[in-house]
């Protein structure tokens, strides 16, 4: 997987968003090498695209929302996720209206409408940023680490003080060397307590919020049908967000990531804390014949490119 990728042909989905609660109707659509990923709001006129990018994010309450001028995309974590677990460097995303749609609260869907397509190598090397020392950022109890590592490794560790919680596994490690990214973690969906939702509603969050796209849990159980996909589905969707939330630095990383409870907006602030510390990072790019070792090709990008 040394060459940039993107999809043979375009794909469409339809559904809601789990904040705004308004049907979406989204395209993923094929794009050049070199182009990244792109967010194109068709219910905006004149200039309606913005580039996945960590410094554009404006909101980190439940999911994460990028913004420039009057664009906003909301929710962009789950997609960006299966993206980065696909290899997928250059994409096109086309939606109806202001948010991704929330699918089943997983990249599951994501991932599914990719493949259905197929995915598309071209002919420029894969860019990677590669993490030369260690960069971590803390809030209260909560940590995000970034370490060199040669592929790419994320443990989390999610701790809350509820019944239900305590029952199932608190650490979770991914390694894109040697787990599939589709078969551990895509499916790992969203979920939250039930006793809280009404809160988030007064505040027009979680309007579109239902047990189709999350993992309802009360004082007791989880209350979805069939309970959980897996015995670690929440802490494995917490890396599904790590992952998502990271892969706004524009390039897949070269390092080892470990979290302990750190949610949209701390994943943001080690984002952003890489990119002001040029010491820490590279970039990097393999040979298109995929020799192991590295061909530098760019030493040094300045953080402004994401700004």
């Amino acid at each position: 997987m040394f060459r940039q990728r993107t999809i043979n042909r375009p794909v469409h989905a339809i559904g809601i968003g789990v904040h705004s609660g308004a049907k979406v109707r989204m395209s993923l659509r094929p794009a050049k090498a070199g182009s990244g990923i792109k967010f194109v709001r068709l219910d905006l006129e004149g200039l309606n695209s913005i580039s996945a990018c960590a410094a554009t994010v404006s909101d980190t309450a439940l999911s994460t929302t990028i913004s420039q001028g009057a664009i906003t995309i909301a929710t962009v974590e789950h997609l960006m996720s299966a993206l980065w677990g696909l290899g997928i460097d250059n994409l096109v995303i086309e939606l109806s209206s202001e948010e991704v749609p929330i699918m089943d609260g997983s990249a599951a869907p994501f991932v599914d409408m990719i493949n259905s397509v197929g995915i598309a190598e071209l002919n420029e090397a894969k860019q990677f940023i590669r993490i030369n020392r260690e960069i971590s950022v803390s809030q209260g109890e909560a940590t995000a680490s970034l370490k060199p590592y040669s592929g790419f490794k994320a443990g989390y560790t999610f701790v809350a003080n509820h019944p239900v919680f305590n029952r199932y596994p608190k650490y979770a490690e991914l390694d894109f060397g040697t787990t599939s990214y589709e078969a551990s973690v895509s499916g790992a969906r969203s979920f939250g307590l039930l006793k809280e939702l009404p809160q988030a509603q007064a505040v027009n969050k979680c309007l579109g919020s239902s047990l189709e796209n999350a993992v309802g849990i009360d004082d007791y159980d989880v209350v979805n049908e069939g309970g959980l996909r897996f015995h670690d589905e929440f802490v494995k969707h917490k890396l599904l967000d790590v992952i998502g939330d990271l892969y706004l630095l524009g390039r897949p990383i070269m390092g080892a990531f470990d979290g302990y409870m750190s949610g949209h907006a701390l994943n943001n602030k080690l984002a952003r804390a890489l990119l002001r510390c040029d010491d820490a990072w590279d970039i990097v790019s393999y040979s298109l014949d995929g020799q192991a070792s590295p061909q530098e090709i760019l030493v040094k990008q300045v953080a402004a490119e994401y700004s």
